[in-house]
């Protein structure tokens, strides 16, 4: 990849981290995730961008995937630990980051420090043919050393044009089977920490959806449905991103469980530790290069 492809992929991380960086500073007691959300999300399209996925933000033991629905009354607590995870794309080139701010330990968090550090040791062995195992096991090893776990059944990934999860996964350990990077691969490298065992599960309502396929005339399915859906581009839609077009709340439900029962749509429910457990998550979107790796989703300032 180079010329005007690489400068739409830069634009699109240099808005994430932008949006990111903006967020990261609303995330205070009191505050509902909704907002933080939409302000993120507004963030970008005043950039030039467009969201890549809904931007979410998920509160302790949830890892990741929580997504505000419309009107969504949860806020911020004292001492939460809230992980922001947003991406854009600009002409369809993806980044995706994320940052984590806990507010009860503040910014001598040890455990977010853990989750950060992975990350830059992970960086920092990125390159054309760097073992993945060995990225794995940079995580795995900095993490560990701090007193706490990876989350070993959540992984980075691999980018593309209006594709947000492709390969090559990027486990948070030393997986034996994995490959190697290439040049002109584009990477989401996102270590999750957690003071528990570093296992996840789904629990809870699915607000974040993605067609399986575009959808055809022989779908039966309404004009104004396929508009709203169409609005994401076939990347990652939310409930409230239908809002507008729909018109209400029962309208969305309705094409909703219409896209369901067509079996035209995937869904990604939050995905948990056990409760009581903490976790923290930083993520970088990478460009390999012929020469190394360029990190997109880095302000000068970070």
């Amino acid at each position: 990849m180079k010329g005007p492809e690489l400068d739409k992929l830069r634009r699109s991380g240099f808005i994430s981290a932008t949006a990111r960086e903006h967020g990261r500073k609303l995330i205070k007691p009191g505050a509902r995730l909704e907002s933080i959300a939409r302000e993120v999300e507004q963030v970008i399209f005043d950039m030039g961008g467009k969201p890549a996925f809904p931007a979410q933000l998920s509160q302790n033991h949830i890892a990741a995937h929580y997504c505000s629905p419309p009107d969504d009354p949860t806020t911020v607590g004292p001492e939460d630990i809230v992980k922001l995870d947003l991406g854009t794309q600009v002409d369809g080139y993806v980044t995706d980051n994320a940052v984590t701010v806990d507010l009860r330990d503040g910014e001598n968090s040890l455990l977010v420090a853990a989750s950060r550090m992975a990350l830059d040791n992970a960086i920092s062995v990125m390159g054309p043919g760097a073992s993945i195992t060995e990225i794995g096991r940079q995580i795995e090893s900095t993490v560990k050393a701090l007193g706490f776990n990876p989350i070993y059944n959540l992984t980075g990934h691999g980018v593309a044009r209006y594709v947000i999860h492709c390969a090559p996964s990027i486990p948070n350990y030393p997986d034996a089977k994995a490959g190697r990077l290439r040049a002109n691969m584009t990477i989401a490298c996102e270590p999750f920490v957690c003071d528990g065992k570093g296992y996840i599960d789904c629990d809870g309502e699915s607000e974040v959806f993605m067609l399986r396929r575009d959808i055809k005339p022989k779908d039966s399915v309404p004009a104004e449905v396929i508009a709203a859906v169409g609005v994401t581009e076939g990347l990652p839609f939310a409930r409230r991103q239908l809002l507008p077009a729909l018109g209400s709340t029962k309208r969305v439900e309705e094409a909703i469980k219409l896209l369901k029962k067509k079996a035209l749509i995937d869904e990604y429910p939050p995905l948990c530790e056990k409760k009581g457990v903490r976790v923290a998550q930083t993520e970088h979107t990478i460009f390999i290069s012929e020469t190394g790796a360029e990190v997109l989703t880095r302000l000068p300032s970070d």
